[in-house]
């Protein structure tokens, strides 16, 4: 962190005699300050009298900004900046502040996380079990999405038919071949995921936990 010092006019006094009494730079006190630079912050553990006046405090003040001043000076490096002039870097801060806010409410577990965490079920990292290896082509494919493995056979210009499943598919009556019935139970799986996915988002907001 860097601060930039910059030079603080005085109005000049044409009385000499009404000039303040330059105060010295030294300050020692009884029990030593102890500092947080990184925050700017000078502890002055000396104690107060039972009623102080405005006076005192000011005096104890003043005493504290010296002694901060004079302990940035000569501890933290100071270099030149040919735009920002004179800055002094300041080391970390070592004083824990309080939050600005309050803790965010604990996030409510949805509906398949309750039910990975029952089954011991872990979440896999990202890109990880997307590809898988093909023995016929010695090759790593997708396991979904395009040239996904999920769509084995629909491009395939010879199709095993099996005679259950083709008497089942010509008893619909709507056209469909045992050819696109692989596509079209992917496409139905799909639209079954996307219908619960929505149900689960409908009863997290029931539950208040989406917005």
């Amino acid at each position: 962190m860097a601060t930039k010092l910059e030079a603080i006019e005085t109005p000049s006094l044409s009385n000499e005699d009404s000039k303040p009494e330059r105060l010295p730079i030294t300050v020692t006190k009884p029990i030593p300050y102890t500092f947080d630079l990184g925050n700017l912050l000078c502890n002055d553990s000396n104690p107060l009298p039972d009623k102080p006046t405005d006076a005192q405090i000011s005096s104890v003040a003043r005493d504290c900004a010296q002694a901060l001043i004079n302990q940035l000076l000569t501890t933290c490096p100071i270099t030149s900046h040919p735009t920002d002039g004179v800055v002094l870097t300041l080391p970390p801060p070592t004083t824990l502040l309080p939050r600005e806010k309050p803790l965010p409410a604990e996030k409510q577990q949805t509906k398949w996380e309750k039910f990975a965490k029952k089954k011991g079920i872990k979440d896999k990292k990202k890109g990880e079990g997307k590809m898988v290896y093909e023995e016929e082509t010695g090759e790593w494919v997708p396991k979904w999405g395009y040239k996904g493995r999920n769509r084995d056979g629909e491009g395939d210009w010879i199709v095993e038919v099996d005679e259950k499943k083709e008497k089942k598919v010509e008893a619909k009556g709507d056209g469909s071949t045992v050819r696109g019935e692989g596509r079209r139970e992917r496409k139905e799986k799909v639209k079954r995921n996307e219908r619960k996915q929505r149900s689960n988002e409908r009863g997290e907001r029931k539950a208040g936990v989406l917005k």
